[in-house]
């Protein structure tokens, strides 16, 4: 029997290996307190206080009020409920949306417009950003809904959030402000953000992301929502169907563990050496000859994009045969989104302007708490042994 080859995981930003010590801590207490929360009875009650510390905690971890906070299935029903609530207007209007959103979004925009709704992609530039100026010149006097993504999940490009809720907030005085939504799934846990700002009208959050379980996910949302669909009015009215408890226990719990900030030392100790590892990293392959790193904006501007995620093409190299060429190794990388994986398209990189050889060539890695120095060491000499399979000796 062949030995094993070591195993190397560089896609975090599709999903994350579990801690193993929260997810058991938080089944545990769920199955002692395994009520249904919205029952009335003692064992009811037991759930619903363990529910209502979760959302407390998560509350006090994003430095927003508990009660602006609702547990949903994960990122992408979190994403659609603000998305959807504009179906409950009384007139159709006008919805924008990023060119580099998350395909829970611009698939469901789509769908939107098969209404009657005028909706409307938000250019990205050649760097993969999102500026207020975009924003601002395809705002319509019909315009709702507005929403960006906060990290990108293909190239990690960190969006202007706070400078576009600012821009709708300037813009807007004196009439109706559209509500302005952000998909936080590539930045809680990832990178330093502040929730609570005057434009932020929503955001989504999924757990699976930071080493909690999937099915669970966040909205945060300011003001009131009415859901366009129905149920049991669970969540305050706003997502129906029995609670996960267990699932929001554990959320809760990996949230404070690894969130950014001041308060968590040893999360914002980590994301410095992240910081300072991924750019070395990106600072070889753009060295390495036939290697192009997308943006090329990250080899000058680090500080605008996430060091968890790093996208990069290779001449002559097709993404999907590099994928399986590393997999053999050991080494599990991606080409893009996992969600986006079954098709053939690149919508990111193409928003982008990216050449489409370049954009067929291209592939992802991202990394995580336990990613080390030493990994990504490997991961960089497997990817120029690679290199010179397909191109000749003389890489560099």
């Amino acid at each position: 029997m062949d030995e094993e080859k070591p195993g190397y995981y560089f896609d975090w930003a599709a999903t994350s290996p579990p801690d193993k010590e929260i997810l058991r801590e938080s089944l545990e207490l769920s199955m002692e307190n395994w009520g249904n929360p919205s029952s009335l009875h003692t064992k009811g009650k037991e759930a619903k206080l363990l529910l209502e510390a979760a959302r407390k905690e998560c509350a006090e971890v994003l430095g927003v009020k508990s009660e602006t906070l609702f547990f949903t299935s994960g990122g992408t029903e979190s994403n659609h409920i603000p998305l959807l609530s504009v179906l409950n207007k009384p007139q159709k209007g006008h919805v924008l949306f990023s060119s580099i959103e998350h395909p829970s979004v611009h698939e469901m925009a789509a769908e939107l417009s098969k209404c009657g709704w005028e909706v409307e992609e938000i250019p990205s530039n050649k760097d993969g950003i999102i500026t207020p100026e975009n924003v601002k010149k395809s705002l319509k006097a019909s315009t709702v809904f507005v929403s960006v993504m906060a990290v990108n999940n293909e190239t990690g490009a960190i969006q202007p959030i706070e400078e576009i809720a600012d821009m709708l907030v300037e813009v807007s005085k004196g009439k109706r402000r559209p509500k302005f939504h952000t998909d936080c799934v590539q930045a809680a846990g990832k990178i330093p953000f502040f929730l609570n700002h005057e434009g932020i009208d929503s955001a989504s959050f999924s757990a699976h992301k930071i080493s909690g379980p999937r099915g669970i996910g966040l909205l945060y949302s300011k003001n009131t929502i009415e859901p366009f669909l129905r149920g049991g009015g669970q969540e305050n009215g706003t997502r129906s169907g029995t609670e996960n408890v267990f699932a929001a226990i554990a959320f809760s719990k990996v949230l404070k563990k690894y969130f950014i900030s001041e308060k968590n030392p040893a999360a914002e100790k980590r994301f410095l050496e992240q910081k300072k590892t991924t750019s070395e990293f990106v600072k070889k392959l753009s060295l390495l000859k036939g290697c192009v790193v997308i943006p090329g904006e990250r080899i000058l501007n680090p500080e605008n994009y996430s060091p968890w995620i790093i996208q990069a093409s290779f001449d002559n190299i097709p993404g999907q045969v590099m994928l399986r060429a590393l997999d053999s190794e050991g080494f599990c990388i991606s080409t893009g989104s996992a969600c986006g994986s079954k098709k053939d398209e690149r919508p990111v990189l193409n928003a982008m302007k990216v050449p489409s050889d370049t954009a067929k060539n291209s592939v992802r890695f991202s990394f995580g708490f336990s990613t080390s120095e030493n990994d990504m060491e490997k991961l960089f000499e497997k990817i120029e042994e690679i290199c010179k399979k397909f191109n000749g000796k003389n890489i560099n």
